[in-house]
Order: C-alpha cells, then structure tokens, then sequence
C-alpha cells in the first residue's frame, strides 16, 4: 500500500491548500463529525438528504439559506471543486458555435469547458510584470482597449468570463469590468476560487468580491479559501441574466449522481463558519497575523512581493538569482512545502490555520538557502508572451482536439498547430491552447519558457497532422 501510509505523514508545515492546514482550521461542526465512528457520514441521496440538484431535502435547504445569507437568487454546491461548478456555468450560459471572452490566465478548465461545448475562446492578454513573471489584473482602461481589438470576424460572443483574484492574490475591484462587460449585453462569470474570503466582507482593505461587483455567476473553492475540505466548492447565481433552468441541467450533466454527503456537510459547515461570529473572528485574526508576519520577514531581509491578498505570502528568490523551482526542492525537504513554485516566486498559502513560528522557520530557511547557493546575480526580467491583444484559435478548438496528431520536438514546431494544452501544473494556466499556431516568436518564448520550467515544458508538442 502507497497511499494510505502517506496520508498519515507529517509532510511539514502546511504552505499549501487545502486552506484547513491539514484539519487545524476545519470548523469546529465538521471536527465533531469526522470524530465519529469511521464512514458514519458516508451517506446516499437519501429522502432526507438529497442533493444539490433537488428541490426537497437537507442539502436543498442548507443551499436556499445559503444564498438567502449571500442575498443572491441561487447557490449550488460541488463536489467536483470548483472546476466541476466552473465548466457547468460556462456551458450553462453558452450555446455550441457561439464564444466566450475571457483572459489568458484561466485555468484550463475553462478551456475544457470550451471544447465540451463546442466555443470559441476568445483570449485576451493581460499586463505582465517582468519583475516576477506574473499577469497583473486588468483594469477599465486594459478592458477597454481588450473590447476595442476584438477580431473583427468571430462567433457571437455569449458571455464573458473574469479570473479574480489571480492564483497569487493579485486583484482589482471588480466592478467596473463586470458593469462594462455587462452592458455589451453579456452574462459574466467569475473564476473567484482563491478569494471566497473576499466575500466574507470582514476586512476593508481586501478587494471586493465579485458577488459584490453585481457578477452573474461566481465560483468560489471552499478549499482554497475558505475552511472546506478538497473538492468542495459554491456557485452562487444572481440577477437575471442567466436561464436558471439552463444552468441547473447543465449542472446535471457535470456532476456526480452520488455525491459525497461529507463533501456537501463541508460545504454548509465552511459558509456557516464565516457567518459565525467565531469564524469572523478567526478570518480577522488570520489576516491581520499574515500581515504582521509579511512586514517582519522583510525588516528580517527576504524579498516578499505585494499582493492583494495577506494570505498568499511570496517570496521573490528571483531577486537573490535562485529560481523558484530550485528554492522549492531545497525547502521541501526541509519541511517548508510551498503552494505553488515558479521560475521566478515561491507562493505559499497560508490559510485559516494559525502560523506562528512561521517566522523563525522562513528566515532561517531563506538564510541557508543564500548560503546553499552563494554569489548568485539576480534574474533578468522575465520576457511577456508575445501575444496579440485579443486571439481566437485558427483551428476550432474541438476539431484540433479530435484531429490526426503527430509528436513534434518543440524546437521544430514552427508553424504547426497545437493540438493539446500545454499548460505546466499548478498554476494550471495553459501556455498555449489546441488550435494556436506556432509563430517563430511564441516558439521563442516557449522555448525559453522549458529552460526556466523545466520537465513541466515537455520536449515534444502534440500538434496536428495536416494543416493547411
């Protein structure tokens, strides 16, 4: 057996999701019942339970208070993670042949989502800081010039899709893109899986919720940013710009007829809990700590960035010329294990459970690592993906998927047309798309793109047999 020996572990310190911290911020409702005998929640739809697609029983109830406490029209809930909730919106206020406008930086389910139902991804960039590699949000201005540079032929576009924040904790009031794409006449859905907490309105100084920025459809992962177990998410529906009856069918077909009855109680005891007066309490606490411990690891000397959200802490080794990726593997065996490593940043997610001591442990870690890896000179910039504003695939996305592929080594794919994502993992953020054709610049920056991810570039591209 490798699996279960593994779960009982100590991995380290927890930088990482789920955002319980390995149990120590689930809400204290959900700790009593996985207290109980073993399987004692391991429950089918019964009568009095249901699911989150019936009308009558337990869930449908927790659900309809739900979205009563977030004033909006519906909830769902999911036990598929927030991809799961993400596809079935999409496909939900989208019809085969039609488009979806939406940025470079989200994720790969909705690319997924596109080709299952027959859309066109219209993808459009987003600022780049060279500093860390990372896209910035985009703002009134950026999305109106985004509008501005639509092709000028592509399928009707349906809706409109923001990422907010981004998987780092960039992000801007969301409102203003929202209402500008909204009165082009198109339902929005926002990808919020990393800020659910935003919408727990505790703390001013956080940006706001897209629930807030009057979106049509939100989704947010109760275990990325809320104190729910894995694979638990929300969607939350309001206005009326979206068929409800569309949405619940497309929901139908996207989610598990048995869904776990300990998953869904995780649901309703995370969105309980931050309605609690403890568990507002505990967001609070939480961020005002991730604060105070950001600003003394600086005067303690490491290279932490700004973001939007006090959760996600990230360390620039970039700076002192180690990749992010290196600096991982060194910390991991030390028992630092970080969220999400990149060629430039470390981002570790600090979540809902207490960090204290943390200091100690980073500032010693960060000054061996210096020591592990002397005179080093910092990176350069990172260059930007050489990406028109706004693209669509030459090849529509689901026949590039199904057609006749070939393995290419990538440094003789120019020309050729991507018949696959290429997207390392996490962030999950695909690098290129089926349907994208490989210019000598996006080869380029591919390229050098494998010399800084490394095995998660890989050196042959699927690409497709004939092109014309």
């Amino acid at each position: 057996m490798a699996l279960l020996p593994l779960l009982h572990r100590d991995v380290g310190r927890p930088l990482f999701l789920p955002a319980h911290g390995r149990g120590s911020a689930l809400p204290p409702a959900m700790r009593r019942l996985l207290q109980r005998p073993a399987g004692l929640w391991d429950l089918p739809e019964l009568p009095a339970l249901g699911g989150p697609l019936e009308n009558d029983g337990a869930v449908a109830d927790s659900q309809r208070a739900a979205a009563d406490a977030m004033g909006v029209n519906r909830c769902w809930y999911g036990v598929n993670g927030a991809t799961g909730l993400l596809q079935a919106a999409l496909l939900g206020i989208s019809r085969p042949g039609e488009a979806v406008l939406m940025p470079r930086n989200a994720h790969r389910s909705l690319i997924q989502a596109c080709l299952l139902g027959q859309l066109t991804p219209l993808l459009f960039d987003l600022p780049y800081q060279p500093d860390r590699g990372h896209p910035a949000p985009a703002d009134g201005p950026w999305l109106e010039s985004v509008l501005a540079a639509l092709p000028a032929k592509h399928p009707p576009i349906s809706a409109a899709v923001l990422v907010h924040p981004t998987y780092q904790g960039y992000g801007l009031d969301p409102a203003p893109l929202i209402r500008s794409l909204q009165h082009q006449g198109w339902p929005v859905l926002v990808d919020e899986a990393h800020g659910s907490h935003f919408a727990a309105d505790v703390d001013p100084e956080l940006p706001p919720s897209a629930l807030q920025g009057g979106a049509d459809l939100v989704v947010h992962s109760l275990q990325k940013s809320a104190t729910g177990l894995a694979q638990t998410a929300v969607l939350w529906q309001q206005g009326e710009r979206v068929d409800t009856d569309a949405l619940q069918r497309s929901l139908g077909w996207l989610q598990t007829t048995s869904p776990s009855a300990l998953l869904l109680a995780s649901c309703e005891a995370a969105l309980h809990h931050w309605r609690s007066s403890a568990g507002r309490r505990q967001l609070r606490q939480r961020l005002m700590q991730a604060r105070t411990l950001r600003d003394q690891l600086r005067r303690d000397g490491l290279p932490l960035l700004t973001t939007d959200d006090p959760l996600r802490l990230v360390l620039h080794p970039g700076r002192a010329g180690i990749s992010g990726l290196d600096a991982d593997d060194w910390l991991l065996p030390r028992g630092l294990v970080a969220e999400l490593p990149e060629p430039a940043t470390l981002t570790f997610c600090l979540g809902l459970a207490d960090q204290r001591g943390l200091r100690r442990s980073l500032r010693r870690a960060w000054q061996q690592l210096l020591n592990a890896h002397p005179a080093r000179a910092p990176q350069p910039p990172l260059l930007p993906p050489p990406l028109p504003l706004v693209a669509q695939p030459e090849v529509p996305l689901a026949e590039a998927w199904r057609a006749p592929r070939r393995l290419c080594v990538l440094e003789q794919a120019e020309g050729t047309i991507a018949a696959d994502l290429l997207c390392p993992y996490p962030p999950g953020i695909p690098l290129l798309v089926p349907g994208e054709r490989l210019d000598g610049a996006r080869l380029h920056w591919l390229l050098e793109q494998r010399q800084l991810w490394g095995d998660q570039i890989p050196a042959r591209l699927a690409v497709l047999s004939e092109i014309a």
